[in-house]
């Protein structure tokens, strides 16, 4: 079982204690991410994910991951639209040390200018190689289709030009406005000295003191939005979306459930229709994308040139016949003891318990069990699941991306 407690310096504690374990996984999630920005500043949270890497006051970036190394522990990062996440997995016996070296990185950064000049041209790499990937240009596309006006549209890795204006002081300032105690969960499973964790987090954290800052509210986009991208490939990249259920949400997983049937593994419908009867798509697939306050239901297809049309049009007839028949309780029944493996093979690894244990109090305030994920699972109503069958079938509700050899116009081939 989880344990939770707030430390005096304002930073929260989540912990699972895994007797059985020989090592253990901390994870230091702040309420940081691309909603917090603005186009002046879009990508510093990213930026400073990398940054943070770079050295301390005492160790330069060699020294750093020599130290880290030496441990036998594996470090890593990961900046999304709500929160940065900073991760440490070390033997239970090294585990002390492996969390003074995350904190030493997060509480006393170089922010060296020589190295946060090399580091935006490591970004900006990083930026063309996301490019250079079709299926994830469309995603970036739709992303900022489906949630226009919103920050949620915001890409996590910001633009050439915002990354141009980022300097040192936008870092302290970034840095100081939102890494506070209060905006910071701290996760940890696996088997450590609980107290002794506690003394280094609270001590360490307790340089981030003052208010939490105050979160965006925002709602979902109004109207439908479409984007075409004319790039040198041998394929069409599509990508269609809708608003949908948030993190939080009471349908989330007949939502989970929906999607499975429609596209979320190998026996759905897009795949079986759309790959095997068909054959217009290599890859198809449907997934949710959630967050605190909205989220995204998408559908992706790689096609030959040319086939376009016709590859959306047997999408929509699969969306349209999932809201006219829905699933049936044989079907239900499958996909609700599919959801519980999928969740339980999931936390089978302490990192990734860490990672639900930080993701859910940092976002949602709040914890679940494994059984209390079960039992909402089994709790999902076949009204509950195909009322979300009706609400996601037509076609003409979802907004469009494309990547392909020339820009085609989305809305005609949506209708």
């Amino acid at each position: 079982m989880y344990q939770y407690k707030k430390l005096s310096c304002g930073a929260g504690l989540v912990t699972e204690k895994l007797e059985h374990a020989q090592a253990a996984s901390l994870g230091i999630w702040v309420g940081a991410g691309s909603v917090c920005e603005n186009t002046d500043n879009s990508g510093v949270s990213h930026y400073i994910e990398h940054m943070f890497f770079k050295g301390t006051s005492s160790k330069n970036a060699e020294q750093l991951a020599r130290a880290i190394d030496d441990l036998g522990a594996s470090v890593n990062a990961f900046t999304g639209k709500e929160a940065t996440c900073f991760y440490i997995k070390a033997l239970t016996e090294s585990f002390p040390e492996a969390t003074a070296l995350l904190l030493e990185m997060l509480t006393d950064p170089a922010l060296d200018r020589t190295e946060m000049k090399r580091e935006r041209g490591v970004i900006l790499e990083e930026m063309k190689m996301y490019e250079d990937n079709p299926e994830d240009l469309a995603m970036d596309l739709i992303t900022g289709r489906v949630f226009k006006g919103t920050p949620l549209a915001r890409p996590v890795i910001g633009s050439r030009n915002s990354l141009k204006k980022i300097d040192r002081d936008v870092i302290l300032s970034y840095i100081g406005e939102y890494y506070k105690a209060e905006n910071i969960v701290v996760a940890c499973v696996g088997r450590f000295d609980e107290k002794r964790l506690e003394e280094q987090v609270d001590e360490a954290l307790s340089r981030f003191a003052g208010k939490a800052p105050e979160k965006a509210v925002y709602g979902p986009s109004k109207a439908r939005s479409f984007s075409s991208r004319a790039k040198d490939i041998a394929q069409s990249h599509i990508a269609l979306a809708r608003p949908s259920l948030s993190l939080g949400s009471k349908d989330y997983y007949a939502q989970a459930i929906v999607n499975d049937v429609l596209g979320g593994s190998m026996s759905s419908r897009l795949f079986q229709n759309i790959r095997e009867k068909k054959g217009l798509a290599y890859t198809v697939y449907s997934a949710p994308l959630t967050y605190s306050a909205m989220g995204m239901f998408f559908i992706y297809a790689g096609v030959s040139l040319g086939r376009e049309k016709v590859a959306v049009g047997a999408i929509a007839e699969e969306l349209e016949k999932l809201g006219k028949e829905g699933l049936k309780p044989s079907e239900l029944a499958v996909c609700k003891q599919r959801l519980k493996s999928g969740y339980i093979f999931g936390q089978e690894t302490i990192a990734n318990r860490m990672n639900v244990l930080g993701k859910n109090r940092l976002l949602l305030g709040r914890n679940f069990s494994d059984e209390e994920v079960m039992a909402e699972i089994d709790s999902v109503t076949l009204d509950q699941v195909n009322a979300i069958c009706r609400e996601l079938s037509d076609i003409r509700t979802y907004s469009g991306a494309l990547v392909s050899q020339s820009r085609l116009d989305m809305k005609s081939l949506i209708g």
